[in-house]
């Protein structure tokens, strides 16, 4: 994406996080924010019930790394004169601010292509930019979490009430790559064709993608899976897909969904070879008509030893499994490790090293470069002497509020 200059006008993690993801390909990603107050999420002091350190703070670096910041009041004639010149500049606008705003505040898809006509539009929204509430707000909590019905099919029904979501921002992440996406692809359509579109991304939408499967389902049968209770009780249908607790608390999820030439292999890693020769568990289909007898043995086979030894032991098993890891656990995992997952950026207050989630496509096997995400208003002077504006009138504009 080197070359490509992409102006974001966005608060909070939805559509940023698609410029941190074209930042990471090459784009010069362009913040605008607020020039006294930056982007509200700035102000967040704690995170999940976790105090959060300003200068160190996960909201703002996960979405916004590798960009500059310029401090812009676009409710002001100024300001919005300063943003039409980094639109005439640039070849993605990006926002998610709501009709209203942007109809008020003069940003909305007319006013930037009335400076700019080749320039793709890119809109992130909670419940869509058509229809009766295209107007209305939302966040990752209502929109992907509550109301797409992720919340419910990932809630027990045994509980009564349903689960709130436990991973700030995480519609919000999945989301902003949606729209990196779909901003490269009109970036070729543009390239191939000549013709600028504009873009829109749903926090809804990104929902029901990402549970597609199940949504079809649902609009098929009537029916959909829901979460169950761990321990709940019920007959196994596959004795080699679930989760078995080990001797010490910890739990190995088996995943082999398909048993056929995984049988043997598994008993023979889970320290019960002789169960590969039960004619209840031979083969596939006796293996499933008798899935709660496979599953005891699988159970105190498990339960038998300690977590570090059986993820040791089955690295070398045919079938799929995986450790149930935390997502503290996932920073010191050598797999993740050694497929440059993580990224130390330097804070601007210096100290050690602040440590951040790589997008997670990788080209060429390279690891991708970043940088910290910047403070407010950090780049205003050096991004406007860019463009070619003189000091008397970044001062005048700064005097005037406009500005940061």
């Amino acid at each position: 994406m080197a070359g490509f200059r992409v102006l974001e006008l966005a608060q909070f993690t939805f559509v940023p996080a698609a410029g941190a993801i074209l930042a990471d390909w090459g784009a010069d990603v362009i913040k605008v924010e607020h020039p006294v107050r930056g982007d509200t999420q700035r102000g967040f002091v704690n995170m999940g019930g976790v105090q959060l350190d300003p200068e160190r703070h996960p909201l703002m670096e996960h979405p916004n790394r590798g960009k500059r910041s310029v401090g812009i009041d676009v409710s002001t004639s100024g300001g919005q004169e300063v943003l039409y010149e980094l639109a005439r500049s640039s070849d993605v606008f990006l926002t998610n601010y709501r009709p209203a705003q942007r109809q008020k505040n003069k940003f909305d898809i007319e006013h930037i292509r009335a400076v700019n006509p080749d320039i793709v539009y890119a809109r992130g929204t909670a419940y869509g930019d058509k229809g009766a509430e295209r107007d209305a707000g939302g966040y990752d909590g209502t929109a992907f979490w509550t109301r797409s019905g992720i919340g419910y099919a990932l809630t027990p029904a045994e509980l009564g009430a349903p689960l709130p979501q436990g991973i700030p921002a995480f519609g919000d992440s999945i989301g902003g790559m949606f729209i990196a996406g779909g901003i490269s692809a009109a970036l070729l359509h543009r390239e191939r064709t000549g013709e600028a579109l504009e873009l829109d991304v749903s926090l809804l939408s990104t929902a029901w993608w990402a549970a597609g499967a199940s949504v079809t389902q649902g609009m098929e049968t009537g029916e959909v899976m829901r979460v169950a209770m761990p321990g709940s009780t019920g007959m196994s249908v596959n004795p080699f897909l679930g989760n078995y607790q080990t001797s010490d608390g910890g739990t190995i999820n088996l995943c082999i969904v398909s048993p056929t030439g995984y049988i043997r292999d598994t008993f023979e890693h889970l320290g019960i070879p002789e169960a590969a020769d039960d004619p209840r568990f031979a083969d596939v289909l006796p293996l499933i008509q008798n899935a709660d007898a496979a599953a005891e043995l699988i159970t105190k086979a498990i339960a038998a030893k300690p977590f570090d030894h059986w993820r040791r032991h089955l690295k070398t098993m045919k079938g799929q499994w995986a450790p149930f890891q935390s997502l503290i656990d996932l920073a010191d995992d050598e797999q993740a490790v050694a497929n440059d997952m993580i990224v130390e950026l330097q804070t601007p207050g210096g100290g050690k090293p602040f440590r951040v989630v790589r997008g997670p496509v990788q080209f060429n096997h390279e690891p991708l470069e970043t940088t910290r995400a910047p403070q407010a208003s950090e780049h205003t002077e050096l991004v406007l002497t860019e463009l070619g504006m003189d000091w008397d009138r970044i001062a005048e504009l700064k005097e005037s509020g406009a500005i940061a």
